[in-house]
């Protein structure tokens, strides 16, 4: 937003523009967000092995290993990972009126060969830097042998494809994702 470098508009004029003090501008943080990523590393573990576990739980789990956090700390990482402890909430089973309800396609039908009903499920493995996207593949009558297949992010905006029992155009192909 502002161009430091800019030939005709001051820093001072750019942040006036823009509303913004210029002592936020030049601002640095002094802050060392590597304990914040450590922190979240070892919830992510924690709510994986206990997802039932809310704020209070997972802040006395890190105390018991060593760590000082608070819950305030552990709340505001939880909210920026998307983490929230699976519990029995109230009014689940109510639908809202407004949503549309869809038809089961397949109640009726019966499942009698192979490539007549497919299904699919995606799930992530966290990896030190980064995650592995892991996809299966089921073909619905042979429910046993599904065709697994693994996305890997890399950082940069790609996703690399592969498979085990699928095509080889799937295995080769190289997809781009927002960021």
């Amino acid at each position: 937003m502002i161009e430091p470098d800019h030939d005709k508009i001051a820093i001072s004029r750019q942040c006036e523009l823009l509303r913004l003090s210029r002592a936020s501008y030049y601002y640095e943080s002094q802050r060392d967000d590597s304990y914040n990523g450590l922190l979240m590393n070892l919830i992510d573990e924690q709510f994986t092995r206990t997802p039932f576990y809310g704020v209070p739980r997972i802040t006395e789990s890190l105390r018991l290993q060593g760590y000082q956090v608070n819950q305030k700390r552990i709340r505001r990482l939880m909210h920026k990972m998307g983490l929230e402890a699976i519990y029995p909430k109230k009014n689940l089973s109510k639908a809202h009126p407004d949503h549309k309800k869809h038809p089961y396609l397949l109640k009726d039908v019966v499942i009698d060969h192979p490539d007549q009903v497919w299904g699919v499920d995606i799930t992530y493995i966290r990896l030190q830097h980064g995650f592995v996207y892991l996809v299966a593949i089921m073909d619905w009558q042979k429910p046993l042998r599904p065709g697994l297949g693994y996305l890997h992010h890399d950082g940069h905006g790609f996703l690399h494809q592969g498979a085990g029992e699928c095509s080889e155009d799937l295995q080769t192909q190289r997809y781009s994702i927002p960021t």
